[in-house]
């Protein structure tokens, strides 16, 4: 018989990132129901070989970590900079309690557990270096869904605590969750709030349901979006990725309209759309990992080792603006 232990049973905590704040408070706070296992670095864990990625998405461990090296990378070529000449991402966390299909990161990585870096105010010095150079645009919820975890991990009230210190500092916030942004939001300046982009990312129900496990249905992240347009966040619509489906513009011609309604009123400070695009090497890992997932088994066009849906992925994107333009301006429409 096969024991599935619920997540975060087991807590893997390096012997450096004890002493840490956030360490503590999650000790606290799962002391009660998880095992709690001293490591000497996260890696002899998280990059062993061998790993069964899908059974560690049901069952993952937490490991809490000290991040040495970089804080700071540059904005991949994948992701639209909107343009920004200083844009660059961050990862407080490796990893994502949701379970999208599609994800990347099943290519990156080799297990599915989740780590948290416990050394944020690390994070803080190193921006703040290069604050004191240049403007940044950085996108805080790149590798993760941060806002899903911040009732456990408090990260996007302490990195806006911190903002407030500098105005040329954006930052994209990008989620899938229902988690009402007024929650990280209480007592933060309004000149912060205005500079912090809430960027939703919204799919058709018949896409969350198939291919978005255990993310919330599109009703719930609109509802989430007039939240955070209440809260004082400018809002951000991504449609990325759009993927090809069947009765591709049926489906997403009513989605779009039902969009469209739904957030009648609210001001989009602007919208991406991008077709489903990966490295033919992270397409290998993920075909591997779900080989019985009709999305990653798609005959794609590879194009210099970029996998996509070849001349059909301009047509879609092509629809996606045509629904768009009918109440985003064209110029607030930036495409990848």
């Amino acid at each position: 018989m096969n024991i599935i232990y619920p997540p975060y049973s087991h807590i893997y905590i390096e012997h450096e990132a004890f002493s840490y704040p956030i360490a503590q408070d999650l000790i606290k706070l799962y002391a009660s129901s998880s095992s709690i296992i001293e490591i000497d670095h996260y890696m002899d864990l998280f990059g062993r070989t061998h790993q069964n990625f899908m059974a560690q998405k049901y069952s993952p461990a937490l490991i809490l970590a000290v991040k040495h090296g970089n804080f700071l990378y540059p904005g991949a070529p994948f992701c639209q900079d909107f343009g920004n000449q200083y844009f660059y991402y961050t990862s407080f966390a490796m990893n994502c309690p949701f379970d999208c299909e599609y994800c990347y990161l099943q290519g990156m990585y080799t297990s599915a557990n989740l780590v948290l870096f416990v050394n944020q105010e690390d994070y803080f010095a190193e921006l703040a270096k290069n604050l004191a150079k240049h403007p940044i645009y950085l996108c805080i919820s790149y590798d993760t869904d941060l806002p899903a975890l911040e009732k456990m991990t408090g990260f996007i009230s302490r990195y806006l605590d911190f903002a407030t210190e500098w105005e040329n500092l954006t930052t994209e916030i990008r989620t899938k969750s229902a988690i009402s942004p007024a929650s990280f939001a209480v007592g933060i300046a309004e000149d912060t709030l205005s500079r912090s982009i809430m960027a939703y990312t919204l799919s058709p129900d018949e896409v969350i349901s198939r291919f978005e496990h255990r993310t919330p249905p599109l009703s719930k992240r609109l509802l989430t979006v007039r939240e955070a347009h209440r809260a004082g966040f400018p809002i951000r619509l991504c449609f990325d990725p759009l993927l090809a489906i069947p009765d591709f513009e049926s489906i997403y011609g009513k989605f779009f309209v039902q969009v469209k309604e739904a957030l009648c009123g609210i001001p989009i400070q602007d919208a991406s759309i991008g077709v489903f695009r990966i490295s033919d090497s992270y397409l290998k890992k993920m075909r591997k990992t779900r080989p019985n997932s009709a999305i990653l088994q798609y005959p794609f066009t590879n194009e210099d080792h970029i996998c996509n849906y070849g001349k059909r992925s301009k047509k879609m994107i092509s629809f996606a603006q045509d629904c768009l333009k009918e109440w985003i301006p064209a110029e607030n429409i930036y495409t990848l």
